[in-house]
């Protein structure tokens, strides 16, 4: 099933984790492109982007910062955060989209507590990454196992692009992923 933007939330964990270290650094280097895109999302989507944990908006471009609503949960358990569920509650979300650090810890825990949970989850490859990059493989399968789609920024934006039914944004969504 294709996911519909207003219903779907992208959900980025710990972008600052390990930042001493020069991990938070690392990340916005790693997902440069994939994070250029986030603006996208909300501008012209109207998704929304949901940070919990470590995060340091001046890791960010200012452009991407911007759209990112921060919630001082610690990552490792979203799920228990009184306001999180009434956000995503009031929304009628029923899709969340994982991203951020440590894919094999947090991102891995945060995703497979929110398959159980009922939500459609799926994780943003492109914007998730292990301390173990070896781990990859390993907790892609396991996120498989629990009905967890893996996908990208761009396929998750031209597919909600679809879902809009408005050709001109279909269009402009095709343009800007050229």
């Amino acid at each position: 099933m294709l996911a519909d933007p207003r219903q779907s939330r992208v959900v980025l964990l710990n972008l600052a984790r390990g930042s001493v270290a020069g991990e938070g650094k690392a990340f916005a280097i790693r997902c440069f492109d994939a994070q250029a895109l986030l603006p996208v999302c909300r501008d012209l989507l109207g998704a929304k982007l949901i940070a919990f944990g470590e995060y340091r908006p001046s890791s960010l471009s200012a452009e991407v910062a911007a759209t990112i609503e921060h919630f001082e949960s610690e990552a490792l358990s979203p799920w228990r955060d009184p306001a999180f569920a009434a956000h995503l509650a009031d929304a009628d979300v029923g899709i969340v989209f994982f991203g951020g650090l440590y894919l094999e810890e947090d991102v891995l825990i945060a995703a497979i507590e929110g398959a159980s949970r009922g939500y459609e989850v799926r994780l943003l490859s492109d914007l998730a990454f292990a301390r173990r990059e070896g781990d990859r493989q390993i907790v892609v399968n396991r996120l498989a196992h629990h009905g967890i789609i893996t996908t990208t920024v761009r396929q998750t934006l031209f597919e909600w692009a679809m879902t809009c039914n408005d050709r001109a944004l279909t269009l402009r969504i095709q343009q800007l992923l050229s």
